[in-house]
Order: structure tokens, then sequence, then C-alpha cells
């Protein structure tokens, strides 16, 4: 599970939410960073595309430690 901001989210609020790392088919920037699941179902993201990368690296990598 990584953590993640919604795009153009409330500052008050954060927008934050928690995405399961394990469902992600692919990663683009348009220039947005766009996240599709394998269900289709799309997020806007305020990071990056290489800090979802790393924060998915880095929940794999956490697993392996187990």
């Amino acid at each position: 599970m990584i953590k993640l901001t919604k795009f153009n989210s409330d500052s008050k609020k954060k927008g934050e939410f928690i995405l399961n790392a394990e469902v992600i088919q692919t990663i683009e920037e348009t220039p947005d960073t766009v996240i599709t699941l394998m269900n289709e179902k799309k997020f806007i993201v305020d990071e990056p595309a290489d800090e979802v990368v790393r924060r998915v690296m880095k929940y794999r990598r956490a697993l392996k430690s187990f």
C-alpha cells in the first residue's frame, strides 16, 4: 500500500488516500500523473510518476523483508 495525494485536492483536507500498489497497471505523465488500475479505474495524483514508482519499489522491498 502506498500513500498518495489526489490532484487539485483541497489543501485543508490534503486529499491523501492509500492505494494498493499491487493493482497498478500503468503510470503516465500527461503532463499530470495518471495511474490506471487493473480494473481500468484511473486516479490523477499530485506526485510525479518517478515518485509513485519510488513508493511502489519501497513497498515491494518491504514485502520481501518479511
